[in-house]
């Protein structure tokens, strides 16, 4: 029996933190994080509902309402669901081979199992709250087979599906025992959405290659065009499937709330005691990044340790601030990425360091967005050097702090961000002589080239502040509101 909500977002967690209190009480607070600022608006337009785990293996709560009139319909979820669908084969099956097995993936048939049972219960869910005709986003990698299924029990239902991190070559997906099943399962939908052009052409291919019998294809996919204000785009590439659907497939690079970053910039005073706080550097340099092996940490730490080595940075007037938000600490990968990079920190410190006055400030924690923005506006050089990542929006929170021209980005080539923000200082992450090259250039240009770093900062700043992330949402949702226009009426 369906419910009457028309428009249903469903991802692996509500966008609500629970805090239970000692009595028992429980309090929401709203997540963090771009899909969070990005769906919330349209939800509450329309009445939606949320369909998502609530990020406890207690006792869950009942289906609530948020303030703005959104229904939150939680999952639940068992220990040992955490483990092997989200813990195992979520991030340490699929993580690993969507960013180009920087660390091996395991294949374990165990979790396999729980990934395809948990699927199978969020579909459940959205198929009870899901009124006739409804339209229904699912969201990101954790819940992949979940379209194909909601096909075979709401074929009323129309589907969109948006992947938040990369999709990887053919060659390298086809190692994944359940290959035929994941890629069944993203047909389900109508409309399939990927940052990159490159990850929907890596679909389109894998589609060709994988299982004859999926369908033929049409078109490639384009670039997202922008004039003006924002507007829809067209999905000029499709896929139809052997039931003879036609599931578009497109590329809608996500981005940031220009708005609510631009609302909460720091003042020029509170910049200054920022810098004070941290011995008024002559460079400051910023990392923030989850604690997690694909985020190139460590590779950073040393190349800023041998370009202090060589002089090429004075350590009596430059202090690197990395910021390492706690990430899957139970997952072995992430704990030995955590040991290392905290080993550099130390010997860092240690070798260039004085008493009171380090050269590395290492904060492994969660930050307020109030926080973070104050450390970006007061960073001289933003470092992110991730070996592969879908987009990375810490680089655009960044560069929309600098409206006005101040800063430098040193940007992996490898991040999707790369892709629209070109006059950032591009690096080889896997190459230390990249990094510590373009790390240099950054520091010497800010020095002796101000004006040409202030041109390079606002084409950035500009590029980031015409896409937006309610650029990203009414781009995707648009597309699928015209599919379902064209197939439901």
């Amino acid at each position: 029996m369906s419910g009457d909500n028309t428009f249903v977002v469903v991802a692996n967690r509500l966008p609500v933190d629970i805090s239970v209190a000692a009595d028992g009480t429980r309090t929401f607070s709203p997540s963090p994080g771009g899909l969070v600022t990005a769906l919330s608006p349209v939800l509450e337009r329309q009445q939606g509902c949320w369909v998502g785990w609530p990020g406890t293996v207690e006792e869950v709560p009942e289906p609530f309402y948020t303030d703005g009139g959104v229904l939150l319909h939680p999952v639940a979820l068992n220990a040992h669901d955490f483990e092997a669908f989200y813990e195992g084969f979520s991030n340490a099956t699929l993580w690993p081979l969507y960013h180009d097995l920087i660390v091996p993936p395991i294949y374990d048939r165990e979790w396999w199992v729980s990934y395809r049972e948990v699927n199978l219960k969020f579909a459940h869910e959205v198929a009870e709250v899901a009124a006739e005709g409804a339209i229904v986003w699912v969201q990101d990698y954790q819940l992949q087979l979940v379209p194909g299924i909601l096909r075979q029990i709401r074929p009323d239902l129309t589907i969109g599906f948006f992947l938040h991190i990369p999709f990887p070559s053919p060659d390298l997906f086809r190692q994944l025992p359940w290959r035929e099943e994941i890629v069944r399962g993203l047909l389900g939908a109508d409309l399939l959405g990927f940052h990159l052009v490159s990850s929907a052409t890596n679909f389109l291919d894998l589609t060709r290659e994988v299982a004859g019998g999926i369908g033929s294809h049409t078109g490639q996919p384009d670039e997202l065009e922008v004039s003006g204000q924002a507007s829809v785009r067209e999905v000029t590439a499709h896929i139809t499937t052997n039931d003879n659907r036609e599931v578009g497939v497109a590329s809608f690079p996500i981005s940031i709330d220009v708005d609510e970053v631009l609302g909460l910039l720091p003042t020029p005073e509170k910049v200054a005691e920022v810098r004070h706080d941290l011995g008024d550097p002559q460079t400051l340099i910023l990392g923030v990044d989850r604690l997690d092996y694909t985020k190139g940490i460590l590779q950073r730490l040393l190349a800023f340790e041998e370009l202090l080595e060589a002089e090429a940075l004075d350590a009596s007037n430059t202090v690197l601030v990395q910021v390492a938000t706690p990430s899957r600490e139970r997952i072995d990968h992430y704990k030995r990425t955590r040991s290392q990079v905290e080993e550099a920190v130390g010997r860092i410190n240690g070798r260039f360091g004085s008493l009171g006055k380090p050269v590395v400030h290492y904060h492994h924690q969660s930050l307020s967005k109030k926080a973070l923005l104050e450390l970006y506006s007061a960073a001289d050089i933003m470092l992110v050097t991730p070996f592969k990542d879908g987009m990375n929006l810490v680089a655009k929170e960044y560069v929309a702090c600098h409206g006005d021209g101040s800063g430098a980005l040193v940007l992996s080539e490898f991040a999707g961000a790369a892709h629209e923000l070109s006059e950032a200082f591009l690096c080889n992450p896997f190459d230390m002589e990249s990094i510590k090259r373009q790390l240099s250039n950054a520091a010497t240009m800010l020095q002796a080239d101000p004006e040409t770093a202030a041109r390079r900062m606002n084409a950035l700043h500009e590029q980031v502040i015409e896409h937006d992330v309610n650029l990203w949402a009414s781009s995707f949702l648009g597309c699928l509101h015209d599919i379902h226009a064209e197939t439901k009426h």
